[in-house]
């Protein structure tokens, strides 16, 4: 297979521009596409490359067409749109489509098996990292598809991020980013409501914070990154909306039920962050879960009296 030079990417968002942008500072051939023209211009002025107004323009003469979406359901109109419509119609044989939203990875099966007869692959290469690391190039990246497909795209991923992890078949890097996302999504409530509970006993939540960073569970993300810099501060400024992790939260779940797993936490934990979003606000920050959780419970981890 030959290396990947001309690159269409499709969803110039606060996530793909930056990712665009190390690709065309990288010496890729890159052309932009996005339903929003006015992102578009902004990313030719601050970064170059070239810009499409149609799917089949951002697709024409690439050798890699880059996703950067909300869901699978769009890639998949994107992609396939209406047979005439869509990337697909001027793709060429040979290219390669790289889901690198993050998807429901049975969605990304789908997608792979409609395109495989057309001699195009799929990859999926979901990141782990907000706007910060995207705009640094410092975003992990996992990947999955066809061996040699994935082997084709890693300079391509490499000039947008730091790591890249190999899954192995097409759709296994979507369901580990799920995963990966409701590990996180489970620690940050259980970490919450921890603390809601040791508050109303009479412990401090600031000292119950250190504690479980340094002593009681080792390393705690949750507690570090998201609890005491942004619930007790209120500032709430993670970036990451809570509508998003409730997303990523039901993909894990879905993928579960395909595969008949057991997974009676993923489905209470899909619930909570679904009722805290469609209380709150599917827009707020992840962290304004906590919020929630004081409405509950009437126990402020602010340090204000409730």
């Amino acid at each position: 297979m030959s290396s990947i030079k001309k690159i269409g990417f499709v969803g110039i968002g606060h996530m793909g521009n930056p990712m665009a942008g190390h690709l065309v500072k990288a010496g890729f051939d890159v052309t932009v596409y996005d339903i929003r023209p006015e992102t578009v211009e902004i990313f030719v002025g601050q970064h170059g490359g070239k810009r499409a107004t149609s799917l089949q323009e951002v697709a024409e003469g690439a050798d890699a067409v880059i996703t950067m979406l909300p869901n699978d359901k769009v890639v998949r109109k994107v992609v396939l749109g209406d047979g005439a419509d869509g990337v697909v119609a001027a793709l060429r044989k040979g290219a390669v489509v790289m889901d690198m939203s993050t998807s429901d990875p049975v969605g990304t099966r789908s997608l792979a098996e409609a395109l495989k007869p057309r001699g195009i692959e799929v990859v999926d290469a979901p990141v782990m990292g907000g706007v910060v690391f995207a705009k640094d190039a410092s975003l992990d990246i996992m990947v999955g598809g066809d061996p040699a497909a994935a082997e084709r795209c890693l300079p391509v991923l490499r000039a947008m991020g730091r790591n890249v992890i190999q899954c192995g078949d097409v759709g296994n890097a979507h369901a580990l980013k799920a995963l990966a996302n409701y590990v996180n999504a489970c620690a940050l409530i259980n970490s919450i409501e921890a603390l809601t509970i040791g508050k109303r006993f009479g412990l401090d939540p600031k000292m119950m914070a250190e504690a479980l960073t340094t002593m009681c569970a080792g390393r705690n993300h949750p507690v570090q990154k998201k609890i005491v810099p942004h619930v007790f501060t209120r500032k709430y400024g993670t970036g990451m909306a809570m509508g998003f992790i409730a997303k990523d939260v039901k993909i894990a779940l879905d993928t579960a039920k395909a595969v008949g797993a057991f997974a009676p936490l993923a489905e209470r934990v899909s619930e909570l962050w679904s009722a805290a979003a469609e209380k709150l606000g599917s827009e707020r920050d992840q962290t304004e879960i906590a919020r929630y959780w004081e409405d509950a419970t009437g126990v402020s981890l602010a340090g204000d009296k409730k």
